[in-house]
């Protein structure tokens, strides 16, 4: 059997390699660039050596090369901008002049088109991406280390222990995947004070019927499983150990119902909240650690125990997809170079777009060959990208117009 992202078609072709095209341009097609750009009120009314669609660009770029210096990913991006006589139509700007129109862009662009482009990517025959009728998401949190400023540190804080301060500033960062695809549809960046709780009371608007939201342990309280609750998608999240789970019903597959309650109502026992609740222990470990799941999903027939005592297996899912971005998108050990907190978000977003730009490429191309997109390897769907960008990359600097001809890619 090949292993995971060397899987081959019958002509023996590794089906990574299916994914080499101008990943940039493919996913953020210039004329959405220009829309958020217009959107955002950035639209620019004379001609630059960096206009706001390159700077977007540059970004994307600067995440996907993540390491190299300002001029280097400038260059590799600019070698696809050439005419039809072959003459480069853009000179490589000075690391003063990226960091100028970096902070011209601005965030909101980011923002913006990852909120147009960045979206569930599984269909129906996606392997993997579903339990029966439910599309299943998870929720984390992770932190980046950033530039050791005095702005960041404001902004971002600290981390510090019994032993002093940390090294760097960090950012929280917090997300919904989903987790056959790894595809991040929705985030929050904040300070590392910020809560993975509190971030994530930023993402439930993503949330729609349809979906089963996995979530660890950190993030049960009252009001936000309720919310969360609103939104018309089932959870499914691990319980502390301590929670109250009154046993009011036992059920045949071994779960049984009981309620949860607001805080104000928790001695009166007033306003019960249904949940379904599955306790188990994993057999390997031999710890006799029990584990308590809780669910809006009542009917065992719907979903037995057992099947989601395994489905929540999928929520570590998430925490892949974060490594996938720290580990190998940016790099072990790496911080982020923005100087300022809003270059840091931006930078997030650059990372998260990219990140999802790949994801995306990878699951069509586990579609088009019938395989799951676990079996293809990020690592190297990332370094064929790397490859492929500048010669693919072609564009036009200058900004879609009505009545212009469409730009190539």
């Amino acid at each position: 059997m090949a292993r995971a992202g060397q899987v081959k078609s019958p002509a023996g072709e590794r089906l990574s390699d299916r994914i080499a095209i101008g990943v940039l341009t493919r996913a953020f097609p210039p004329r959405l660039v220009d829309e958020v750009i217009a959107e955002a009120g950035r639209t620019e009314q004379r001609s630059r050596l960096l206009p706001a669609r390159v700077v977007v660009y540059f970004v994307l770029a600067m995440c996907l090369f993540f390491g190299q210096g300002y001029e280097e990913v400038a260059r590799l991006l600019g070698e696809g901008l050439e005419n039809e006589r072959g003459r480069r139509l853009w000179r490589v700007p000075t690391t003063a002049a990226i960091a100028r129109a970096r902070k011209r862009l601005g965030i909101e662009p980011l923002t913006l088109l990852f909120e147009r482009v960045c979206r569930p990517v599984a269909v129906p025959a996606t392997a993997g991406a579903w339990y029966r009728r439910w599309r299943v998401v998870a929720v984390d949190g992770t932190t980046l280390d950033v530039a050791d400023t005095a702005a960041n540190e404001a902004f971002f804080g600290r981390p510090g222990s019994g032993r002093g301060k940390g090294a760097f500033p960090q950012a929280r960062v917090a997300g919904l995947a989903e987790c056959g695809t790894h595809a991040i549809f929705a985030t929050a960046v904040g300070p590392l004070a910020s809560s993975e709780q509190t971030l994530s009371r930023q993402l439930l608007c993503r949330l729609t019927a349809g979906m089963l939201l996995l979530a660890d342990r950190g993030f049960y309280g009252f009001e936000l499983w309720q919310a969360a609750r609103a939104t018309g998608a089932d959870l499914l999240w691990r319980a502390k150990k301590n929670a109250a789970l009154p046993v009011l019903e036992r059920l045949p597959d071994g779960s049984y119902l009981s309620a949860v309650f607001a805080e104000a109502d928790r001695k009166r026992r007033a306003r019960p909240v249904p949940v379904r609740v599955i306790e188990y222990t994993l057999a390997p470990r031999g710890d006799g650690e029990v584990y308590r799941l809780i669910t809006t999903i009542l009917d065992p027939d719907a979903a037995p125990a057992c099947d989601l005592a395994a489905l929540y297996a999928q929520r570590w899912e998430i925490e892949t997809t974060f490594d996938e971005i720290k580990t190998h998108q940016r790099g072990p050990k790496l911080i982020l170079r923005s100087r300022y907190p809003w270059g840091v978000e931006q930078e997030v977003y650059g990372f998260l777009l990219v990140h999802h730009a790949i994801r995306q490429l990878m699951h069509q191309t586990a579609l088009d060959h019938d395989v799951d997109p676990d079996r293809l390897s990020f690592t190297r769907s990332l370094r064929i990208v790397r490859r492929q960008v500048p010669a693919q990359a072609a564009f036009s600097p200058r900004p879609t117009h009505p009545g212009t001809h469409p730009d190539p890619g």
